[in-house]
């Protein structure tokens, strides 16, 4: 797999990880260029990971269009698209991640009523 690429328009935190890897959270956002949807996913993204992991997570931004072929590697059939890497199992999560209980229980922060 390539190394991710810098967008210019979404800067990705870089955080220091914690003393074991079991805590750490490892999410993957798949985007197609610097589209409102790209950005409001991030921001939404960033800000859940602020309010809810206290700082033991990474995100990398994937740009598909400078990386197309990645699409279909990891099936990815709408954007944008979360991919929660760490911890398994994997989950996804397609959309502007603007409903916030949604992405809570998608990424399994949050128990199903």
């Amino acid at each position: 797999m390539k190394a991710k690429k810098e967008n210019p328009g979404i800067k990705t935190k870089e955080v220091k990880p914690p003393k074991t890897t079991d805590d750490m959270w490892v999410l993957r956002l798949y985007v197609a260029g610097q589209t409102p949807k790209a950005i409001t996913a991030f921001t939404n993204l960033k800000r859940i990971c602020e309010e809810q992991l206290n700082g033991k997570y990474s995100i990398e931004v994937i740009d598909l269009m400078e990386d197309p072929q990645l699409a279909a590697e990891f099936q990815i059939v709408a954007l944008p698209t979360l991919i929660r890497k760490l911890p398994v199992p994997v989950r996804k999560i397609i959309g502007d991640l603007s409903d916030t209980e949604r992405v809570l229980i998608g990424l399994d922060l949050l128990a199903v009523n």
